[in-house]
């Protein structure tokens, strides 16, 4: 019987790129599905079915829990699925897994945002704000310093 491989609707952006590596990571068969969000193709009737939060990336497994098919948006939830579906890059025992879900909620909620607001204010924004471009560029400044700290503990 042919498998089908894991649909991965997402488009050249750092929230793409995290689960195109990880599907590679873990040697998920997989196929990009384009969505264009400079075209405005997130806000498709038929992308909203997958993820109503009109944002890229989202998956659909047709062979997810059960052998049922799943559609999961989100980037964390998708790495999240992924490993678990693989039991890749997720620590089993309590304490590994909750220290590893906090580095990925920290980089969602915290390091993602934070330089996704730098690079918005410094490259895109219709008029140069000082005020704006200096708070979030030192702020990704101070999370790099931390991810820094971090990486030098634990190599």
């Amino acid at each position: 019987m042919k498998s089908h491989p894991i649909q991965c609707f997402s488009w050249a952006t750092p929230n793409g790129h995290k689960i195109h590596i990880m599907l590679e990571e873990c040697g998920l068969d997989y196929e990009v599905i384009p969505v264009n969000i400079a075209a405005g193709e997130q806000f498709k009737p038929d992308f909203l079915k997958i993820s109503p939060n009109n944002r890229i990336p989202a998956i659909v497994d047709p062979a997810g829990p059960d052998g049922q098919p799943i559609s999961i948006f989100e980037s964390g939830a998708i790495l999240i699925y992924l490993a678990g579906k693989t039991g890749k890059f997720l620590p089993q025992d309590v304490h590994g897994k909750f220290k590893a879900l906090e580095w990925l909620m920290w980089q969602m909620g915290g390091l993602g945002p934070m330089l996704g607001q730098a690079h918005h204010f410094r490259l895109y924004a219709p008029e140069k704000i000082p005020y704006a471009i200096n708070r979030y560029t030192n702020e990704a400044k101070r999370l790099y310093g931390v991810l820094d700290k971090r990486l030098s503990n634990h190599p």
